[in-house]
């Protein structure tokens, strides 16, 4: 199958998310949805577990390719992890998936696929990569903190100021998480951001 015709099955999958808990979404709508026939879906993902799991993986990927979109962008290294956090608490509110990754709580609604890897004999790459370990929130925050220091190290920059800046990237990570299940009362996560790092700011 072409990746167009897998992402088409994916985002008919997401929508069909959005309208019902997942425990009421068909193969068969699913499939009627991006055009192709059950047993396509069927070739590709392997059961519904196996689509739930690429669905999953994906806005994890989706996830993590705006934090560093947000780490890419202008600005000092302040304003950059402000934006990953404002990210993280955007991606979190717009998706429900994106949430449950972050904090760990499946509602009923959603899918709940395991986050250890499960055995697969899949002939999709997509797929058998589906099938491994997905993120969990610690996993997440290690991930955007290795992020932080890859975009925002200078070459050469000491040993010392990389643990610190990994420390930084791992305190906006944590207070954005924060935000997610608390949000704050006034401001936004980038306030909070900006005035702890302005006691310690990045290298």
């Amino acid at each position: 199958m072409m990746p167009a015709a897998r992402e088409s099955l994916l985002d008919a999958a997401y929508t069909a998310l959005r309208r019902r808990p997942w425990s009421a979404v068909r193969m068969v709508d699913v499939a009627a949805s991006a055009g192709v026939s059950r047993q396509t879906l069927y070739n590709e993902f392997g059961s519904k577990e196996g689509l739930a799991r690429a669905l999953v993986r994906r806005e994890a990927d989706g996830y993590l390719t705006g934090v560093e979109r947000a780490l890419a962008g202008t600005g000092d290294p302040r304003e950059r992890l402000a934006a990953t956090a404002e990210w993280t608490t955007t991606a979190a509110r717009e998706n429900a998936l994106v949430r449950a990754l972050l904090t760990g709580c499946w509602s009923e609604r959603l899918p709940a696929p395991g986050l250890s890897a499960v055995r697969s004999s899949a002939a999709v790459p997509g797929q058998r990569r589906a099938d491994g370990a997905l993120p969990s929130p610690a996993d997440l925050v290690a991930l955007v903190r290795d992020r932080a220091v890859a975009a925002l190290a200078a070459p050469g920059t000491p040993r010392t100021d990389l643990a610190d800046l990994a420390r930084c990237g791992e305190l906006v990570a944590r207070l954005a998480l924060s935000c997610v299940s608390a949000p704050p009362a006034e401001g936004g996560v980038a306030d909070l951001v900006r005035a702890a790092l302005s006691r310690r700011p990045p290298p």
